[in-house]
């Protein structure tokens, strides 16, 4: 974990104190139900719980020392967890487990902990999505499909589909959460050789885990399938981002993500810029949650029963996975909060193409009169570029008019104009022209230099 990414809670939970902690404390509970089942006496059971050392950086310090000798971890830990007890009571520490029994079992304490934090953290940017959804309900913006204006939509709507996307995301955080909420305690090879299934019972009850059949470990579609959870709740948190990256442009400038005005700074060069940092650290850190993924599906194919190809992986990946995914969402959560919205902007910028973004509106109503989808889509298209391309205007009214016998549909524009008898006309005009009169159409151009251009289509309805 990188301690830039990583948030207070899901920091303190997977150190190493809290790693060993939670160790120990399925080490215990097997104790316990051992106990229960005869084959450790009451008084050894007292015995271990009054001994139980406490778990700090010390302890943590005493199992790497005294790992730098076993190479084992796991058989590090349990010989200091021994001698810190100090007596015959202790030789039930880790009485008929294998490593991964604890190790496993302990990791899905802690997933389960993480997971249950960053569903919470969800919450969180749910309730911040709906409240924008709802105050910009109504402000309207274009919408743009291949980054070209298309029709109007709100900004409302936009971010309406954020929190949905959000809460499929919840939805699979939660399975994953069932997922990974299970505990194992079969032995070496989970034939429960050396420890009987109701001491797998019992202590997963204790630990509030579901037992699940395995080899000597858990196996690893489950943390795949958490890690898929984790990065799709990553990849909806990057589209927010991407999104608001987009709109906080010089060119588009109608949304953007908080700035700390007078302390916060934009550029260390250029004291104008405001840049989308966030927004693009978060897009980054989506990436990570997407390579992590990969490595996790890779981690699912063992050898046999087992070999240990996955955990020098996950003691990377799942941690940071975990962390990432709680950071990017709380940062989320403060940028949906604080977001600047230029409602003004936006407005201007649906009046910049012209009008032209109801262009499916004049098609539609020319096929009601009674047009080939063809015709009518061919001469809207042929009219709007015009306007675009040629007429230099600021302004161009759209006008659809019809009665029981034509339509007429009037482009206005307050554009260059031109000597209509003087000018050869274009392609576009030709072509208008054309499909027109074989409509039985009327074609008619009135434009004037400097003051602007209006061309009259009447197509007599069918």
């Amino acid at each position: 974990m990188i301690e830039r990414y990583t948030t207070p809670e899901l920091g303190q939970l997977f150190s190493d104190v809290s790693r060993m902690s939670t160790w120990l404390d399925v080490e215990v509970a097997v104790a316990d139900a051992l106990s229960e089942v005869g084959k450790i006496s009451p008084d050894d059971i007292k015995t271990i719980h009054d001994t139980r050392p406490i778990i700090d950086e010390d302890f943590v310090d005493n199992v790497l020392e005294r790992e730098a000798i076993t190479h084992h971890d796991v058989a590090a830990f349990v010989d200091t967890v021994q001698a810190k007890m100090g007596n015959d009571a202790a030789r039930y520490i880790h009485y008929g487990l294998t490593s991964s029994d604890v190790v496993d079992t302990a990791l899905s304490l802690l997933l389960k902990q993480a997971m249950t934090i960053i569903i919470q953290e969800t919450k969180e940017l749910d309730s911040a999505l709906l409240v924008i959804a709802n105050e910009y309900r109504h402000t309207y913006m274009v919408g743009r499909t291949h980054g070209i204006h298309a029709e109007p939509t709100t900004f409302g709507t936009k971010v309406a589909l954020w929190l949905l996307q959000l809460r499929r995301d919840q939805q699979r955080l939660q399975d994953a959460l069932t997922a990974i909420s299970v505990g194992k305690l079969s032995g070496a090879v989970g034939t429960f050789s050396n420890i009987e299934p109701a001491v797998e019972k019992k202590v997963c009850e204790t630990l509030g885990l579901t037992p699940v059949s395995a080899t000597q470990v858990i196996a690893r579609d489950r943390h795949a399938q958490m890690l898929y959870a984790l990065t799709s709740l990553g990849s909806t948190i990057e589209q927010m981002a991407l999104e608001i990256r987009h709109l906080q442009r010089t060119e588009v400038s109608e949304a953007f993500e908080p700035f700390a005005k007078g302390k916060q700074k934009g550029s260390s060069a250029m004291p104008h810029k405001r840049n989308p940092v966030k927004c693009e650290q978060l897009c980054g850190l989506a990436r990570v949650l997407r390579g992590n993924l990969t490595a996790g599906f890779e981690n699912v194919a063992l050898w046999h029963e087992r070999d240990i190809s996955h955990s020098s992986v996950e003691r990377i990946i799942l941690a940071d996975s975990l962390t990432l995914a709680h950071y990017m969402t709380r940062s989320m959560t403060k940028i949906i909060s604080g977001i600047e919205v230029d409602a003004k902007r936006m407005l201007e910028n649906i009046e910049a193409s012209f009008g032209v973004v109801f262009s499916q509106t004049i098609l539609l109503a020319l096929v009601d009169g009674g047009l080939s989808r063809d015709e009518a889509y061919r001469i809207v298209q042929e009219l709007i570029q015009n306007v675009i391309k040629h007429s230099k205007a600021s302004n161009c009214e759209i006008v659809l008019s019809n009665n029981k016998s034509e339509i007429t549909l009037t482009f206005s524009d307050n554009g260059c104009g031109f000597i209509v008898n003087s000018i050869k006309e274009g392609i576009g005009l030709k072509n208008i022209y054309s499909r027109v009169n074989s409509l039985n159409g009327e074609y008619l151009i009135k434009s004037e230099v400097s003051i602007g251009t209006t061309i009259i289509v009447k197509l007599p309805l069918s």
